[in-house]
């Protein structure tokens, strides 16, 4: 089943309110206002774009250790996959169908990434909860995903769903500002330009992660060449 398939079954339970999470119709039509609000506000079309320069970066992964996106890129194409955190059951699923992807990914020369705001606490939990092989690191206040286009603050109602919901974003995040990234996909080649990117305002819709190789067999041939 492709992920998509998986992240719309998976839809489709939720907003009917099944358990395990028995979601109320009232909060679901809250979570499609704040969709549907922030993907008419065109946030998305400012998010870098393919054949952008992308920013370099330095952020610790799960066991506090330092990553340079130069340093990856030093080796090879780069991977990054921003998500919202350990909390979204979206984003885990995502995670999970990158695992299943990156042999895939190693076999070009690739390195992967995944980047979320939460604190490395909760990274450990992403790792161990999706029995991940590469890094997620931890963009504190969305500082990273602020370069890519990708941070958003959430309006004043959602913050009170999550917060009634106890879904404690700046607890989760160390953050006080509620803000997140919009999921983005991107492939960066060795010479720091993005060859591939993929930016969607609604959450429950990811790209597959093999619709990446053909760009990243693009990105190997010109390092070869």
């Amino acid at each position: 089943m492709s992920l998509q398939n998986k992240l719309d079954t998976f839809k489709a339970d939720f907003e009917a309110g099944k358990p395990p999470y028995n979601i109320p119709a009232s909060v679901i039509e809250v979570m499609h206002r704040a969709t549907a609000e922030l993907l008419a506000s065109g946030a998305a079309e400012h998010a870098l774009k393919a054949g952008d320069k992308a920013p370099s970066f330095l952020l610790n992964d799960a066991q506090g250790n330092a990553v340079s996106s130069a340093d990856l890129l030093a080796k090879g194409p780069l991977v990054i996959s921003f998500y919202r955190g350990v909390w979204c059951p979206y984003c885990n699923m995502e995670l999970q169908a990158l695992q299943a992807t990156l042999p895939s990914f190693r076999d070009l020369g690739a390195s992967l990434i995944a980047i979320s705001p939460q604190t490395s606490i909760n990274s450990r939990k992403s790792v161990r909860q999706n029995h991940l092989d590469f890094p997620i690191l931890s963009d504190m206040h969305n500082d990273v995903a602020a370069l890519f286009g990708l941070r958003f603050a959430l309006p004043d109602y959602l913050v009170a769903l999550y917060t009634s919901l106890k879904n404690d974003l700046p607890s989760f995040n160390g953050d006080q500002s509620w803000t997140l990234p919009m999921p983005g996909r991107f492939v960066i080649g060795q010479d720091g330009v993005i060859v591939y990117a993929e930016v969607n305002p609604d959450y429950t819709r990811r790209p597959e992660p093999e619709d990446m190789l053909p760009a990243l067999r693009r990105a190997a041939q010109a390092k070869a060449g």
